[in-house]
């Protein structure tokens, strides 16, 4: 994914870096910084230098927002190196800008333009330029959940597949089809449970903050088997 802005940079492992690896991913930083972005004066760089700390990722994210970041800073860290490789490639060009424009992109020929020509890939018939395609991508980003801060069509299709690979992976889907076979619970209104007894007013029922809730209660449910002078009995005993 980040292999043809690694190569444009130079960079010494264009195939080895991964985003998903914390350490690779702070290393890859400082030595963007340090090599080519050059944000912040040498003298000023440490705390991005000392990749060990707890604080690092509050200077990432002030990092972030200095360099003008377009994407929420918790978004995946694939998709905030590739807004800082792109940076630093674009910084890379302005430096040398004079370099770049000297080189002759000659038109293939042979067999690789047949190759290119008859290409079976239906990404390669897109025209990413059309507003018809910014448009579909947009409607993407937007069902997903990422927000479209940016103008730059290349990074939000990178955004988007970075999104649906992530949940497309077989963990993903394996967590998915696991939450879906657990049975849902159902809620019940307390008023509609059934006591089995009557309470013999809606004291009891309406849970108001009575003192005397419980001994009613049980004088309604024994006035069913003792006579009258019994619960009288209960309940001068009760209040005693």
């Amino acid at each position: 994914m980040f292999r043809r802005k690694l190569l444009a940079l130079d960079h010494h492992q264009p195939d080895a870096f991964d985003a998903k690896d914390e350490q690779q991913f702070r290393n890859m930083i400082v030595w963007l910084e340090d090599q080519k972005i050059r944000h912040y004066r040498v003298e000023d760089r440490e705390h991005l230098r000392n990749t060990e700390s707890r604080e690092w990722p509050k200077a990432f994210v002030q990092y972030l927002e200095e360099l003008g970041c377009p994407y929420p800073t918790d978004d995946p860290p694939e998709v905030l190196v590739d807004w800082v490789l792109g940076t630093a490639v674009r910084l890379e060009y302005g430096d040398n800008v004079a370099i770049y424009q000297s080189v002759n992109i000659s038109q293939p020929s042979g067999a690789s333009a047949d190759a290119a020509t008859s290409s079976e890939n239906p990404l390669d018939k897109f025209d990413y330029d059309s507003e018809e395609f910014k448009v579909g991508l947009m409607k993407a980003a937007e069902l997903l959940k990422i927000s479209p801060r940016s103008n730059d069509t290349l990074t939000m299709l990178k955004a988007v597949s970075t999104v649906i690979s992530n949940r497309m992976s077989k963990e993903a889907i394996a967590h998915a089809t696991l939450q879906a076979a657990k049975p849902e619970g159902y809620s019940i209104a307390l008023d509609d449970v059934v006591l089995g007894f009557d309470t013999g007013g809606t004291c009891l029922l309406g849970w108001q903050p009575c003192c005397c809730c419980p001994v009613r209660a049980l004088m309604a449910y024994l006035s069913r088997s003792r006579d009258k002078s019994s619960c009288s009995n209960l309940e001068a005993t009760a209040y005693s």
